[in-house]
């Protein structure tokens, strides 16, 4: 991947993609967990939303840059 886009003259950075990815997958998954109550036994949702997004960021970054 490169390391940066360019996007009608404005150089964007080449994980920009991937970070967009990863936050449609976690709404996604977000929306599902929520529907099936997956957060009623944690302590902080937000910070399980955040940590699930963080897995999903590093993930796909490792997936595709390796």
């Amino acid at each position: 991947m490169p390391r940066e886009i360019d996007f009608f003259g404005v150089l964007l950075p080449g994980v920009l993609p991937v970070f967009l990815l990863s936050g449609v997958l976690q709404l996604v998954l977000d929306a599902v967990l929520s529907h099936v109550g997956a957060y009623r036994g944690s302590w902080h949702p937000a910070l399980v939303r955040l940590c699930m997004f963080v897995c999903i960021f590093s993930a796909l970054l490792v997936t595709l840059y390796k």
